[in-house]
């Protein structure tokens, strides 16, 4: 980190062990993004005139090349948090997430999603349970019936178009469908 970590509290006096778990948090966050510019903490109390739900709110703000990443409560209240310690880790693993993140933004690295193997169902043996399904390129792939997503095997007919995802060490014998979706007759296989 190049600036110094700023610790704030708020509506609560500073403790010398809640300091202590921030830094050593604020430390990690180096592994994820090692061009932090700057961190700001603010742990805040809840109000002295709650009764019930006294959850402790801790934000983070981070400032990187091109970005200020800002850690915020959100979503339903989790109870878990009248815990200072816990209230601290989650917002701490958050800003891990986000970290990691922008340093694959900031890398490049961008997840790609191959679109999903298609093919036909080439031959059943419904007695036995299985069946081989020929992909576009020509290959077979073996399928067990446990394959076959919403237990759709007795419905599936020579020539159904299907979606498939193959293991392709699974079997000695060669490819195997892990997952078989039949898709209907309006998808054409390319």
């Amino acid at each position: 980190m190049q600036l110094p970590l700023q610790i704030s509290f708020r509506h609560m006096d500073p403790s010398p062990n809640v300091e202590t778990a921030i830094r050593k948090r604020a430390e990690r966050l180096d592994r994820f993004f090692p061009r932090i510019m700057g961190c700001r903490v603010v742990v805040e109390a809840p109000h002295r005139h709650h009764r019930k739900g006294k959850l402790y709110e801790v934000r983070i703000d981070l400032t990187v090349p091109g970005e200020e990443i800002a850690v915020t409560r959100s979503g339903p209240r989790n109870h878990a948090h009248e815990d200072v310690y816990v209230a601290i880790r989650d917002a701490f693993n958050t800003a891990d997430r986000l970290l990691e993140d922008h340093a694959r933004k900031f890398r490049g690295d961008t997840k790609r999603h191959e679109a999903p193997l298609r093919g036909k169902v080439a031959r059943l043996f419904p007695y036995e349970g299985y069946g081989f399904i020929v992909t576009a390129d020509g290959n077979e792939v073996y399928f067990h019936k446990n394959a076959v997503a919403e237990r759709a095997f007795d419905k599936l007919e020579v020539g159904a178009e299907v979606r498939i995802a193959v293991a392709e060490k699974e079997s000695p014998k060669g490819p195997q469908a892990t997952t078989v979706v039949p898709v209907g007759k309006h998808h054409i296989v390319e």
